[in-house]
């Protein structure tokens, strides 16, 4: 069907195949489910793409230029949604929008699950589901006030949460994989009277990523480790990947039935980490539900952990052949619903490598792009998921309107000088960007800090400035002028865009 349809005084042309017709909203209109075309008449306009997952790059690039992707086939199968990558077309997950360049964006977003897809050339701006047939929230006007919209009918139709993480020491970024119960104890100790609020134990705790017990590096077990972080004041934190195991793991070797299968029958390579692929978990079966629901009581309810990193989830939503044709989004979002029951609604949520839409209403945070490695960016790497400092910058950015529906976490700041190759421009913005999004946290143990740098550490964590956003990528903290243009468009581009 194809009509005319006029947002905020302009009149663009919609073809749909749902049944209806639109309907007015706050700030927009909802447009009939199914798959829907505008005609945009904006010519070679700057195209917002919105990655899938927390790694997926996030961005504008001009209609004329080569798509914002991942080009690297295998990292694409960790970082983005292999199904509708495409080379030579604009696309993007759940919504997308144009810049007019008069200070208006044209934006089109699901309000549903189902996989939505959106695509655009000069001509048209589409939007279809890959199963099922949900609504669009269409809109048109400033930015900020056509995202803002936006993620009021998000907040009706999935929800959004309030929940505060506070400020978070987590281990990744000092030992990585080589933690132990030892030098944790330590660092608890010494983060004792520091304004911190959470401890998180990264990976490197667990037998093996799918077999969830503590290692011999854990002698005395993850409830001791969550006693000792209470006792010293801050609430016990714990990384876990829930929805995956690797081939190697005693889960994945004694229970292939849980794991999910491809059309021809084999496990579903869900990513690639550890050095190796790593399987999903068929969450659309009930014995992978039940252990899930068990793997959380116990590191809630008898470990003790009150803030849980879930990381790698994104592999909930993978394709595969999944129980009585389950859509996978659904699924994704079935088996956070679960996690949030079992874990009760007091315990923090944050999802990395989370899907944006399934995920409202159930996590509490989400991580909004690449880890933040302490380099700005890698000369051997021209991949814009990868774990760098710029890309994580980048990709966060463009994912700011997100915070009225959950916290946005840009991931660590740096304070400490050591293992550090940042400038002081680059550790400004880090910081800068943190206080934006509310979120702070870092991985600095205090002994590695001189004074001076923990005296500025504690100095930062107890400051609460005032933030105004001036523009796309200009903002005021406590009436200081940041602008972090630079950072997004260098001079010489960082990567190509291929």
């Amino acid at each position: 069907m194809a009509s005319l349809i006029e947002l905020a005084g302009r009149t663009f042309a919609l073809v749909h195949d749902g049944p209806g017709r639109p309907q007015a909203a706050d700030g927009g209109l909802i447009l009939p489910p199914g798959r829907v075309a505008l005609l945009h008449e904006l010519g070679d306009a700057l195209f917002y793409r919105h990655g899938q997952n927390s790694w997926s790059p996030c961005g504008w690039r001009r209609l004329s230029e080569p798509p914002l992707r991942i080009a690297n086939p295998q990292r694409r199968v960790t970082a983005d949604d292999t199904v509708w990558d495409d080379p030579g077309r604009h696309h993007s997950s759940a919504v997308a929008a144009l810049d007019a360049g008069d200070g208006n964006i044209l934006l089109l977003g699901s309000l549903g699950l189902g996989t939505p897809r959106l695509s655009a050339d000069r001509d048209t701006l589409a939007g279809w589901y890959e199963h099922g047939a949900g609504p669009w929230f269409a809109a048109y006007g400033p930015e900020q006030q056509v995202f803002a919209a936006y993620t009021r009918e998000l907040a009706a139709r999935l929800g959004s949460s309030a929940r505060r993480a506070g400020n978070v020491w987590c281990s990744w970024y000092a030992y990585y994989e080589t933690i132990t119960e030892e030098q944790l104890a330590t660092d608890i100790q010494d983060l004792r009277g520091l304004p911190f609020d959470v401890v998180q134990v990264d990976d490197g705790w667990e037998q093996l990523v799918g077999d969830w017990e503590p290692n011999e590096k854990f002698p005395s077990g993850m409830k001791a480790l969550a006693d000792r972080i209470s006792d010293a004041g801050m609430t016990p934190g714990l990384w876990l990947a829930p929805f995956i195991a690797l081939p190697t793991s005693r889960f994945a070797r004694e229970n292939p039935e849980l794991l999910l299968r491809d059309a021809d029958g084999e496990p579903v390579i869900a990513g690639n980490n550890w050095g190796t692929g790593y399987y999903a978990l068929d969450l659309s079966r009930p014995a992978a539900r039940e252990h899930v629901a068990a793997l959380i009581h116990r590191v809630v309810h008898e470990w003790g952990f009150r803030y849980l990193k879930l990381d790698f989830i994104n592999a909930g939503a993978v394709p595969g052949v999944r129980l009585d044709g389950a859509e996978r989004e659904q699924t994704y979002r079935d088996a956070l619903t679960l996690i949030r029951q079992v874990a009760g609604d007091d315990v923090y949520l944050l999802g990395s490598g989370a899907l944006l839409l399934p995920s409202l209403g159930l996590l509490d945070g989400l991580r909004s792009g690449p880890d933040v490695a302490p380099m700005w960016q890698n000369y051997a790497s021209d991949d814009p998921s990868d774990a760098m400092a710029r890309n994580a910058v980048v990709n966060t950015l463009h994912r700011l309107w997100w915070q009225p529906l959950v916290e946005v976490d840009p991931d660590v700041v740096y304070f400490r000088s050591r293992l550090n190759l940042l400038t002081d421009q680059q550790l400004a913005w880090l910081r800068d960007l943190a206080d934006i999004c509310r979120f702070r946290a870092l991985s600095d143990p205090p002994a590695w800090l001189t004074p001076t740098e923990c005296e500025d550490l504690q100095s930062y964590l107890k400051a609460r400035p005032e933030i105004r956003q001036l523009g796309r990528y200009r903002f005021e903290v406590d009436g200081r002028k940041v602008d972090f243009t630079p950072a997004v468009t260098p001079a010489a581009q960082a990567y190509p865009i291929t």
